[in-house]
């Protein structure tokens, strides 16, 4: 999702971060939840740990968000290290409500938040939902985001019991349209003019995936290759 509800004076979020550097602190014990409406589960994947937003994420999120390379693409982030800290406190509101979830992106062993990924109901009790995401520039090619997406769409699925799961990426967003094609999604249309950015109306592209269709190719992905002879 490249438009952000969140806004300062609107209490709304949507978030996307890339960076180039950033450093990285050890990780601490994380705890995992049940419900994910008390707290958001930690997901673990081959090179991630996907867990909820913290206070303490504020300072980093405000330096990788604040540079030209990430502001590209996405409304404008805030602008102060206090109004991240508004945002992360919007999100853990926001979960509370069971209306959106916002997992900050961690490598395994280490705990600074490289980026995010969101999900937001966009018809009551996740029938139909919409996902955001971004990484650091650092870790752009290295199966980063294969691993957190993977993941995140196990959960949106799965958990969240989501049926339908949408994206937008700007036309000109090629690293973000090949992410989305990469993990599976499906163009459906093109959204003309749908997205402002910097006094320019930019067009966008609908991706969306399944549950059906995500079932499936889970199921392939584990399904082991018969040899014939």
């Amino acid at each position: 999702m490249e438009k952000m509800p969140y806004r300062v004076e609107m209490e709304t979020a949507m978030i996307q971060l890339a960076t180039e550097t950033v450093m990285v602190q050890p990780a601490s014990d994380a705890v995992v939840s049940s419900d994910w409406r008390k707290g958001l589960p930690t997901l673990r994947g081959e090179q991630v740990v996907l867990r909820e937003l913290r206070a303490s994420d504020a300072a980093s999120l405000f330096t990788l968000l604040t540079t030209e390379e990430v502001a590209r693409f996405i409304s404008p982030p805030p602008s102060t290290v206090e109004g991240f800290e508004r945002f992360i406190a919007w999100t853990l509101r926001q979960r509370a409500a069971g209306t959106y979830a916002c997992f900050a992106v961690t490598l395994r062993g280490f705990d600074t938040a490289i980026g995010i990924f969101q999900i937001r109901e966009t018809e009551p009790g996740f029938g139909t939902a919409e996902w955001g995401f971004v990484v650091g520039s650092a870790f752009w090619g290295t199966g980063v985001f294969q691993d957190g997406a993977e993941l995140v769409l196990d959960f949106a699925f799965e958990t969240l019991g989501a049926h339908r799961l949408e994206a937008r990426a700007a036309v000109l967003n090629g690293r973000g349209n090949g992410a989305l094609q990469k993990i599976g999604a499906v163009q459906e249309c093109l959204l003309r003019r749908s997205f402002l950015r910097n006094g320019q109306y930019l067009d966008q592209v609908l991706y969306a995936i399944l549950d059906s269709d995500w079932r499936e190719s889970r199921t392939m992905m584990t399904t082991p290759a018969v040899l014939v002879h």
